[in-house]
C-alpha cells in the first residue's frame, strides 16, 4: 500500500520508499522517515497535490512522490 491508497482523515506508518537517489534523499530531508506517522489531510480538486500531516506540519507532495512512499 502506497500513500496515495489512503482516503483524507487517514494514517499510516512509513514502512520503505520505492525509489532511490534523489527523491529518497529528498524525502529524508522533509522529514519523511521510516516508522514516522502520516495522515493524508485532503486532495487537490484535480487530484495532485497530495496535503499530509508529519511531525507537526503540514506538507504538499506531488502524487508521483507520494506514490514511492509505502505504509502500513
Amino acid at each position: 500500500m502506497t500513500l496515495c491508497d489512503l482516503k483524507p482523515g487517514q494514517k499510516g506508518k512509513v514502512v520503505s520508499f520505492g525509489t532511490e537517489g534523489v527523491l529518497r534523499h529528498r524525502l529524508l530531508d522533509m522529514g519523511i522517515t521510516t516508522g514516522i506517522e502520516i495522515q493524508l489531510v485532503k486532495v487537490a480538486p484535480l487530484g495532485d497535490p497530495l496535503e499530509i500531516r508529519l511531525r507537526g506540519y503540514n506538507l504538499s507532495l506531488r502524487k508521483t512522490e507520494a506514490s514511492v512512499i509505502e505504509i502500513k
